[in-house]
């Protein structure tokens, strides 16, 4: 007997539907050890392991397990299949062939995902939230999936989500959605969730001192800018990287449901359902190439995918192998990595907003007043020449982060300073600025502005002509640092709520040129 289930398999962040046919033949298997079960369409070694999971759990679930040569085609037949989340709809198709799930003839109005463990149990699956956009897509009403997956399928609208515990529960549900009652489906408001209050536990109100490098950070985030802080070791460098995310804009429900699939698929969501935060990631510098960008036979999504939406941080970015940062260069300049491979070709959204930090030479005192600093100027050249040109030219700020005084670090409360709500509200109001001078450009931020909107939204007056040009001769500053001087200056103007760039915002986008001064030398 033949029957068929629909599972999905996911690529990417987007999934395909895997059409599943079992079919029992009356000839007995030859080996003495059991009935006789082959799995074709390219199985990857976790699928055609799915045989002897699937024969305990049906048999531990009190169902028979048919004593028949079996046959069970992943169709299309020519794409691999990976994972073990086609467990629960083949076992499905085993007792629909064997006739235990009453008079259906197939399941192909519903798809079915789960991993079985040996008692029958539904395991949660990476990919949740891509299947259920792609049963929208197809027109299937059902999905059958575990319990841990299910908030994150329901905030799909126009699907019925049905979350099962075990493999006998699934048998019930399907036969229960054929009766004059049947079961209701689970249901989640996305914008209840969205409109929960983020509760971070960290905040701006902690960091003492530090003036300066607050400020540059709510400039980048409030353009969407990259930013670099050099300071020595035990300044904060990291800890105010850290409170970023707690200034940066709230997600809207579209790129919460963007955010959630690259989560999904990296089985990062848990039970949590819809991601609402903008992602911190944080990698160490021993991460390799493909772990930053992704990779693997089906690509997987790396840390700048992860980060999509929020901000990937850098530590001690000159430790960092050079032909890792290199690869930051596409994500950075497209907000998009391309991966190929022979058989496929995949690409992952990375739209984030890049921190980094540095000391400003191998021992990390050069500069200071009152660390002496053992570094001779090559020493100090050679380490800050481990980051090239190209990728610096990406970073639109630097800013030098000095140790913190005593007088700062001491008393029982820090000095009055700016919460995280507080200058998140700048930012919200700076970024709804940009949201109206870049509407229908497709573009959300100063950051992402091209030449030909530079020179539309960021002319200057003859003052700040002549500042920008006797700091350009100066300085040495390059002539891609005088777009990126332009594109901050045009934040700093929208923090401030002018819709001209005024002299004075000129000349602190130039202060934000650290690393374009050849200090070190």
């Amino acid at each position: 007997m033949l029957f068929r289930t629909l599972s999905a398999a996911v690529y990417g962040i987007d999934a395909d539907l895997v059409d599943i046919e079992v079919d029992l033949t009356a000839a007995r298997g030859e080996s003495d050890q059991g009935p006789s079960v082959t799995i074709v369409g390219l199985p990857d070694a976790a699928v055609r392991e799915s045989r002897e999971r699937i024969r305990a759990a049906i048999q531990n679930c009190s169902f028979f397990f048919p004593f028949h040569k079996t046959t069970i085609n992943l169709a299309p037949a020519d794409v691999r299949k990976e994972g073990a989340s086609f467990d629960l709809p083949i076992a499905l198709g085993i007792l629909g062939a064997n006739g235990d799930l009453a008079e259906e003839s197939n399941l192909i109005h519903m798809v079915c995902v789960g991993e079985l463990s040996l008692d029958g149990r539904v395991r949660a699956i990476k990919g949740a939230l891509p299947i259920a956009i792609l049963a929208r897509e197809t027109s299937i009403r059902h999905l059958i999936l575990p319990e841990e997956n299910a908030k994150e399928a329901a905030v799909v609208a126009g699907v019925n989500v049905y979350p099962v515990a075990d493999l006998r529960s699934a048998v019930q549900l399907i036969a229960a959605l054929r009766s004059s009652d049947p079961p209701r489906p689970l249901k989640v408001d996305p914008s209840e969730i969205l409109r929960r209050t983020e509760h971070y536990s960290v905040d701006f109100k902690e960091v003492r001192g530090q003036v300066s490098a607050k400020r540059a950070l709510e400039i980048a985030s409030a353009g969407g800018h990259n930013i670099l802080l050099i300071g020595p070791p035990g300044s904060g460098k990291t800890m105010l990287a850290k409170r970023l995310p707690t200034i940066m804009p709230p997600l809207e429900f579209d790129a919460a449901l963007e955010l959630t699939k690259i989560h999904s698929v990296a089985g990062l969501t848990g039970r949590a359902g819809l991601v609402t935060e903008r992602p911190f990631r944080s990698p160490h510098h021993t991460i390799s190439d493909a772990g930053l960008i992704g990779g693997g036979a089906v690509p997987r999504p790396g840390e700048v995918s992860l980060a999509h939406q929020g901000v990937l941080f850098l530590d001690e970015l000159p430790e960092f192998d050079r032909t890792v940062l290199e690869v930051l260069r596409q994500p950075l300049e497209d907000q998009k990595v391309t991966i190929s491979r022979a058989s496929m070709s995949l690409t992952f959204p990375a739209s984030f907003m890049l921190a980094a930090a540095m000391n400003p030479c191998p021992c990390g005192f050069w500069n200071d007043p009152t660390r002496e600093c053992r570094c001779s100027p090559m020493q100090i050249q050679r380490y800050v020449g481990r980051i090239s040109g190209p990728l610096l030219d990406r970073i639109d700020i630097h800013i030098d982060v000095p140790a913190v005084k005593f007088r700062e670090l001491s008393g029982e409360t820090p000095p009055e300073t700016d919460s995280s709500d507080t200058i998140r509200n700048r930012v919200n109001a700076a970024r709804e600025r940009q949201l109206k001078r870049f509407a229908g450009e497709k573009i959300f931020s100063n950051a992402a502005m091209t030449p030909r909107m530079i020179r539309k939204h960021c002319r200057i007056d003859f003052e700040s002509e002549r500042m920008l040009e006797s700091a350009m001769t100066r300085l040495g500053l390059s002539a891609r640092a005088y777009d990126r001087i332009l594109k901050v200056s045009r934040t700093i103007a929208d923090l401030e709520g002018s819709e001209k760039i005024r002299s004075s915002h000129v000349s602190e986008a130039v202060g934000y040129r650290s690393l374009d001064r050849t200090y070190w030398t």
